[in-house]
């Protein structure tokens, strides 16, 4: 399978909110399809079907797309009617089934990204104070139940979920299953 997206009949793709999202930007930006395919690099044509929702394009031309309209690669992808942080999308389909890239989710970062990866016995708990305001937590659950509690808000996250939010609270995790808990966090700031 080459990097070339493709639009899927199960709208589950990347590509499934491209076309209005690219139309909606544009239009705001007082563009022309002319002057957007000047500016990227990108064919009038390809917009044009893009728009359309009826051609297949590759990451790094989306990518260029978004930098010349000024906005991020994940407002082209994200569907406008959803939560910013949830877009549960596939970016790229392997030769074998279950090779595949999703797109879970995104946070706002200014300047770092730290990868961990966490595990808590059955019963453990880990408590944090706030970060400084405009940090963010994603997290990934492999194995286990996460309890999250954002400000006295609790909320389950299982296996394969994951949670987007901002650090900038108290937050806690804990275990209180049977069985040990692992996930994956990244923080951003």
């Amino acid at each position: 399978m080459s990097n070339i997206l493709h639009i899927t009949p199960t709208g589950s793709d990347v590509l499934t909110h491209v076309g209005e999202n690219l139309r909606r930007i544009r239009k705001q930006g007082g563009l022309s399809q002319s002057n957007l395919a000047e500016a990227s690099g990108i064919s009038r044509r390809m917009i044009a079907g893009l728009e359309a929702g009826k051609a297949n394009i590759s990451l790094a031309s989306l990518d260029k797309l978004a930098g010349a309209l000024g906005v991020g690669f994940v407002d082209l992808v994200s569907d406008p009617a959803r939560e910013r942080r949830r877009i549960e999308a596939r970016a790229w389909r392997g030769k074998h089934p279950g090779s595949q890239a999703v797109l879970l989710g995104a946070a706002p970062a200014s300047c770092e990204a730290q990868l961990w990866i966490w595990s808590l016995a059955p019963g453990e708990q880990y408590l944090a104070e706030p970060d400084p305001e405009g940090w963010h937590e994603m997290v990934y659950v492999i194995e286990g139940a996460l309890r999250l509690e954002l400000s006295g808000v609790s909320q389950l996250v299982g296996a394969d979920d994951f949670a987007i939010y901002s650090s900038a609270q108290p937050y806690a995790y804990f275990n209180d299953g049977v069985a040990s808990l692992r996930f994956v966090r990244n923080v951003l700031r």
